[in-house]
């Protein structure tokens, strides 16, 4: 049963927290101590930032899957001068142990594991209360409730990162209409992030949540992937690797085509839905599986979502049209439908690799939200002479994040000479 009650402690007269135990925060620390060692990229920042301060006396608000590596990520801004303000994106990938070591550490959290929609919007209202001069985002809420509830506090930003394709789309359509008002780095289109952290990150995390929650071999199964985007990818490159067979649905005729070369079955839903047993949605879309595709399902289907928001199955029709909703598992609802048969969801419809599990490996964590701090970085430098509202990673960023990965590796890659370099750009 979900917890009802809240923890709100007013630590000093500058720091406050809504969390649900702060008893909790010795099992926290121990999970930031495991990924702290795992992620270098993020400690040489540390240093640095350490150093140069380059948040000294600025505000930042943080919406980001509240785990471990995004608390390391909130100790690094921290510990270059930021004053954090955090919360969750997602009120299942919350870890509640993880939110009470950061407020044992000094830090101002409001996010709770299994909020309701209040509960989770007013710890999206607390950190943009706090005046924040940087936003960093992922899937958008807080760039989006700042135009719509705070815009008088909008003067105050600076400006934002986003992490994810979901934020970016809802960030283009801001930009379109003329809405938005502050610079907005685009963190997920930089080349270190969506190549590794959405094909090899989402690619392994997916299945991590997935089968720690079932329990059951992918080896044999047919495994629908819906969208082949940077995620879909990864999703149908490890099932794939697991033994399934892999179906594709897509709406893109490239990405496709694509699908196809890559040696995947493609097709509609409609005429997935009767073949699949293990369905994947990751397509930053509504509507993806509906009850038509309910209709038609095998008994015992198992449904799950790996794009931002729980909207792509629709667990709501599933629900309506179900004549029994029971646990199956822990993290998995079963739904008997009226002919008997039986369709599962995992983690209520909410991205799979958080609900039910870690999120994202570590070492791949490392790259995205190194980004993410040089990112934030380069707005406070750049405050005064940015044109525009969107804004992508310089290349210097992801050049600088590459070279330091595969230092970390013990890589050395050639440097092309300055006759090749005249040879190839003509200077």
């Amino acid at each position: 049963m979900r917890k009802s009650c809240y923890l709100c402690v007013l630590i000093t007269k500058t720091m406050a927290a809504e969390i649900r135990d702060i008893n909790l925060w010795e099992s926290g620390e121990l999970k930031i101590e495991w990924v702290r060692h795992h992620m270098p990229l993020l400690e040489g920042l540390e240093k640095d930032f350490r150093k140069t301060l380059p948040f000294k006396g600025l505000r930042i608000a943080l919406s980001v899957h509240l785990e471990a590596k995004t608390a390391h990520l909130c100790e690094v801004l921290a510990a270059g001068g930021a004053e954090m303000y955090i919360t969750g994106s997602n009120p299942l990938s919350t870890q509640d142990d993880v939110a009470a070591a950061l407020v044992h550490e000094g830090l101002n959290v409001f996010a709770l594991h299994g909020a309701t929609p209040e509960e989770y919007e007013r710890g999206i209202r607390r950190v943009l209360e706090a005046a924040p001069n940087v936003i960093i985002d992922d899937g958008g809420d807080l760039v989006q409730m700042m135009h719509a509830e705070y815009p008088h506090l909008i003067p105050q930003v600076i400006g934002g990162c986003e992490e994810t394709t979901t934020g970016i789309l809802r960030l283009r359509q801001m930009d379109r209409s003329g809405a938005l008002r502050f610079p907005m780095m685009l963190v997920n289109d930089a080349a270190c992030k969506h190549f590794f952290d959405n094909r090899y990150g989402t690619g392994q995390s997916v299945w991590d949540g997935i089968n720690r929650t079932t329990n059951l071999i992918v080896a044999g199964k047919t495994v629908v992937v819906a969208g082949y985007g940077w995620c879909g990818k990864g999703v149908a490159m490890r099932a794939k690797g697991l033994g399934a067979k892999v179906i594709v649905t897509e709406v893109d005729a490239v990405k496709a085509m694509e699908a196809v070369m890559d040696g995947f079955r493609v097709m509609t839903m409609a005429q997935a839905a009767p073949l699949g047993d293990l369905f994947i949605t990751v397509t930053g879309c509504d509507d993806v599986i509906t009850p038509e595709h309910f209709a038609t399902m095998k008994d015992g289907a198992i449904l799950c979502n790996a794009g931002h928001f729980d909207c792509e199955v629709n667990v709501s029709a599933l629900r309506k049209m179900a004549v029994k909703a029971a646990p199956a598992r822990t993290n998995i609802m079963g739904y008997t439908l009226e002919d008997g048969r039986k369709l599962y969801v995992i983690g209520e419809g909410r991205l799979v690799n958080l609900a039910a599990g870690d999120g994202h490996p570590a070492e791949i964590m490392d790259m995205s939200f190194a980004i993410q701090a040089l990112s934030a970085k380069y707005l406070v430098e750049h405050k005064d002479t940015l044109k525009g509202m969107l804004h992508n990673v310089p290349q210097e960023i992801d050049d600088e994040v590459a070279r330091r990965k595969l230092a970390d590796w013990g890589i050395q890659i050639d440097r092309l000479t300055p006759e090749q370099h005249r040879y190839l750009y003509g200077e």
